[in-house]
């Protein structure tokens, strides 16, 4: 029995892409770097900013440090130009309040960033728990920070639906036990989030309310 949901944030419960984007471009033309298009970034984005500067400096390693730290001085003030929930999610958040059953963020995204973000779009959500990228946890798919959610609430990894739109969020999602459920409105495709091992995919987001 499912009593509890965890929830990826960029590209599940918000579509971040743009943000994202212009903020890196920024960083990148700031050291005199070419940027990227934005459907691009859906396959840079994922295993949090320290990976997203790396692949986004391409050859120029050296710089990926000091770009990161320009694209999050950057996305702090610009995180929520255009970024909106998507279609169906504020729906979805308030019918799980409505049946009690606990609702949890777990993002690569920096923790105050995560925190600023959920609280701005979802302000009237009751949220067990949300929870970005925290110095010395590893990030997603290392499953340290969904297991560590579950202890928290006192439930068990097997107790809890993990929604999310990348093969890190399906791995995570195995690694710690839990179910793992594929947004297929996100960054990205239904084959990717098959072979990383989904137990079901979604099209709109309050076809999860069946699978409780």
């Amino acid at each position: 029995m499912i009593k509890a949901v965890l929830f990826d944030l960029d590209g599940t419960l918000t579509n971040t892409l743009t943000d994202i984007a212009n903020a890196m471009n920024g960083a990148l033309a700031q050291y005199g770097l070419p940027g990227w298009r934005e459907d691009e970034y859906r396959y840079l984005v994922g295993n949090g900013a320290k990976v997203l500067a790396q692949r986004a400096v391409r050859e120029r390693q050296e710089l990926a440090e000091p770009v990161r730290a320009a694209y999050q001085a950057r996305y702090e003030v610009h995180c929520m130009d255009l970024t909106r929930p998507y279609n169906g999610i504020p729906e979805l958040l308030r019918a799980l309040n409505e049946r009690e059953i606990p609702v949890c963020v777990l993002s690569n995204k920096p923790d105050a960033d995560s925190r600023h973000v959920v609280a701005h779009y979802f302000p009237e959500i009751r949220f067990a728990v949300v929870r970005g990228q925290v110095e010395g946890v590893p990030v997603k798919p290392d499953p340290a920070g969904a297991a560590a959610i579950a202890a928290q609430l006192g439930l068990t990894p097997e107790d809890f639906l993990y929604l999310g739109d990348t093969a890190v969020d399906m791995t995570c999602a195995r690694r710690a036990g839990m179910h793992p459920v594929g947004a297929l409105w996100g960054f990205r495709d239904e084959r990717e989030l098959r072979e990383a091992g989904a137990e079901h995919l979604i099209r709109e987001p309050l076809a999860l309310l069946e699978l409780l």
